[in-house]
């Protein structure tokens, strides 16, 4: 059978198993030390005959049937900064910590000039004006796509350089 009571600090219902009757417990809402009551101070839920209905042990418990009536904080103004963030090392800063980090992505199909395949001159020349300091990662793509003027679909490569500036 179970204890039924309110917690004496914030009035959260508790249900408790009669075997903890006398016990000392930590409240779940408010945190206090309460001892637990030797019978219900709260009359047990009635019960409804079946109905052929199951019951909905969720909705039927303590926790379902407490109320919580909670302000959000209204504000005229921008809220204050709790943790600042600190100021980045000199070394940091001078390997390019201030610059954002971007995406450049070189298809294979677009680097076709005169009939010559220039992807290798256009990987280089980009990653020459990047600068190795600033070079975060080249990696490889695979892709289809439908080419317009033969209606077939092709598959193609590039790459994809990841970079500070």
């Amino acid at each position: 059978m179970d204890i039924i009571f309110d917690c004496p600090n914030c009035q959260q219902e508790l249900v408790v198993d009669s075997a903890g009757a006398g016990t000392e417990i930590d409240c779940p809402a408010c945190g206090e030390t309460i001892t637990i009551p030797r019978q219900s101070t709260k009359p047990a839920p009635e019960v409804a005959p079946p109905t052929g209905q199951p019951v909905n042990p969720i909705a039927a418990s303590a926790a379902a049937k407490v109320e919580k009536h909670l302000k959000v904080p209204v504000r005229d103004k921008p809220s204050e900064l709790l943790i600042k963030k600190g100021d980045a090392p000199v070394e940091v800063v001078t390997k390019g910590a201030g610059k954002k980090i971007r995406l450049h992505t070189i298809r294979h199909a677009t680097c076709y000039e005169s009939g010559h395949d220039r992807f290798d001159d256009k990987v280089t020349e980009f990653l020459n004006e990047v600068g190795e300091a600033n070079l975060m990662g080249v990696h490889t793509v695979h892709y289809t796509y439908v080419d317009i003027a033969s209606q077939k679909t092709l598959s193609d490569f590039g790459v994809l350089i990841v970079y500070r500036g």
